[in-house]
């Protein structure tokens, strides 16, 4: 096994009765797994969004400067409706 680091953690009733029903039902073979998987799927859900921090930072400022919002005209949700869909439609050869 790889060299492990403990850590202690303190988690909320209702978390901590998720932990214990999950190793009780043989899901995990104890709590530290059942944090593990946890923790994995966390830094997969960061991995796939691909944004740190300090670019969601940037991207909020740069919409926030970008102007006052407008509402979106119908023709125009209708236009951006169809390129998405005739993106969808050229991924997979189905319409």
């Amino acid at each position: 096994m790889p060299t492990v680091e403990k850590r202690s953690i303190s988690l909320p009733p209702e978390l901590a009765s998720l932990v214990d029903r999950a190793v009780a039902e043989g899901e995990f073979g104890n709590a530290s797994e059942v944090i593990r998987e946890a923790l994995r799927q966390w830094k997969d859900r960061r991995d796939l969004h691909g944004y740190t921090v300090e670019e969601l930072r940037l991207l909020w400022d740069e919409g926030q400067g970008s102007g006052t919002p407008r509402p979106l005209s119908d023709d125009y949700a209708a236009r951006i409706k169809a390129e998405g869909r005739a993106r969808l439609s050229g991924r997979d050869g189905h319409a």
